[in-house]
């Protein structure tokens, strides 16, 4: 049986539905936290968490300050890129700034964020990772999950950018569409998981150009995928975020692998990426039992 569950009292909130009472304040704001919704949501509640609001406002005017700096930097460079998982119907605060950059454009833009006090962390087939006071951006080539590309990131930044602001200052990003697209593959192919801020996204841009999009990219049924949980947290019958369990992961990776020419050409990188991380069998633990993204 569907019933009110604490993701529905969020989402209510969020659109201005419903008012959580003194006991339901916190507790909703530990639902928000791991759905990237912290912000909006004490937005909404911000008289009774004054405190919260203002350390997350200043996280997210942090944030936004240096995501300015990036792009300003690539822009200045020469780089073609696009933000990539950035666009939301609500201001969020992410946990890193990840950018598409097309694969001839990669040293030119570690080198134009090196000179801006960046530092190489992690160097990957198909991303590297620079962190600057604890401010992390992630280059990505193609999306990929353990070297898998999922995604041609050549194609999206061929079809799908077009110029926002960001702080101030102009910058590439993926159209709305595309990142419904990139919300629902990320979701899927890598992260198994499924929150609210995605359904957010892919109903609050909706359109016909989406399908034919998603199609036309690959992830059309990760698509189908997304839509599918996001009506059942619509409707009460699960929470989010909604993990995949074990079987449905395994049984959407085989399927990708099948149909998807990409990500079967890469698919041999896995066991690289096996090889590499000893810690393998950690890793696969954590991701079982974490509660987000």
């Amino acid at each position: 049986m569907p019933r009110e569950t604490e993701t529905l009292k969020l989402l209510r909130t969020l659109l201005g539905l419903y008012r959580p009472n003194a006991g339901e304040v916190r507790r909703l704001a530990e639902v928000a936290k791991p759905n990237k919704l912290l912000l909006a949501y004490l937005r909404r509640v911000g008289d009774v968490l004054r405190g919260e609001l203002f350390r997350e406002e200043a996280r997210y005017r942090w944030f936004m300050r240096n995501a300015a700096e990036v792009v300003d930097a690539l822009s200045r460079a020469g780089v073609e890129y696009a933000l990539h998982k950035f666009r939301k119907p609500l201001d969020h605060v992410s946990v890193d700034l990840d950018i598409l950059v097309r694969v001839g454009d990669v040293s030119r833009a570690v080198k134009a964020l090196i000179r801006r006090g960046f530092e190489v962390a992690v160097s990957e087939p198909y991303t590297v990772t620079l962190v600057r006071r604890g401010f992390i951006v992630d280059l990505y080539t193609n999306p990929s999950f353990a070297w898998v590309v999922y995604m041609d990131g050549e194609e999206l930044l061929k079809c799908c950018v077009e110029e926002i602001e960001v702080g101030g200052v102009r910058a590439n990003a993926l159209t709305k569409e595309a990142e419904i697209a990139v919300a629902a593959a990320h979701a899927v192919y890598k992260e198994h998981m499924v929150l609210l801020i995605d359904c957010l996204t892919a109903w609050a841009w909706a359109g016909k150009g989406v399908w034919s999009l998603a199609e036309e990219l690959g992830v059309d049924k990760a698509l189908e995928t997304l839509y599918s949980i996001c009506r059942a947290i619509e409707a009460g019958y699960t929470e989010a975020p909604h993990k995949f369990s074990i079987v449905t992961t395994t049984r959407i990776l085989i399927e990708k692998l099948a149909e998807d020419p990409i990500s079967r050409a890469t698919a041999i990188n896995m066991v690289k990426y096996t090889l590499k991380h000893r810690d393998i069998g950690t890793r696969i633990l954590s991701r079982i039992l974490r509660e987000s993204y």
